[in-house]
């Protein structure tokens, strides 16, 4: 018996073809975008995508990553992140970074010349396909969502559609809190510990 590759066979055509399901259009084949409806959908997809990524999450999150200075003293910001703050524990008092033309600026000195490189908590941007699948089952139903309140306007479909989509952040959530490996002890990256286990209570080997 042969298995497939990868289990994740969502891509922006099937998603696309989801979307116009819901709102009972017949499927395609290619990606037309010379189709003003298909690119319509097509952009509803991609907004409702990085909505969601912009919210921060396990997979998109990266804590404490270097950014570094070029040759004049800057930090170029890179094409494909969607938010950036001081870690945690540095002086972010002395430097508050937010993205201007393309570089990362301190409101604190009010200069996007660094003295020296930063630590940062990053949230990426990724490609549709790169999206663990529950979240482009979220994306789906987000986007689809907003196709059938603008494009069809049927009230008691855009309920529907926003109750699966509660149940698809839900598998969002559940899929953050087994990712995150997040405990009330507040233990970060770089850090390990032996969590109890009730069984060895009863152990009675030394």
């Amino acid at each position: 018996m042969t298995f497939p590759t990868t289990f994740d066979s969502e891509t922006e055509l099937s998603s696309v073809n989801s979307i116009l399901g819901i709102i009972g259009q017949a499927p395609i084949t290619t990606l037309d975008f010379t189709n003003p409806e298909i690119s319509f959908i097509y952009q509803l997809l991609n907004e409702a995508s990085k909505d969601i990524q912009n919210e921060g999450w396990v997979f998109n999150t990266e804590l404490n990553y270097t950014l570094t200075r070029n040759t004049d003293n800057k930090i170029p910001i890179p094409k494909n992140m969607l938010r950036v703050d001081v870690t945690d524990g540095q002086s972010n008092k002395l430097s508050n970074p937010v993205k201007r033309n393309d570089f990362l600026y301190n409101k604190v000195t009010h200069t996007d010349v660094w003295e020296n490189d930063i630590y940062a908590d990053i949230v990426w941007y990724f490609e549709y396909e790169d999206l663990p699948s529950v979240f482009k089952r979220y994306a789906v139903y987000k986007a689809g969502t907003r196709a059938a309140t603008q494009m069809v306007g049927n009230p008691q479909l855009a309920q529907l559609l926003a109750a699966q989509e509660l149940q698809a952040r839900a598998a969002c959530m559940e899929y953050e809190c087994n990712q995150g490996g997040y405990t009330m002890f507040g233990f970060g990256d770089n850090t390990n510990y032996t969590a109890y286990k009730p069984h060895q209570g009863l152990s009675r080997v030394v």
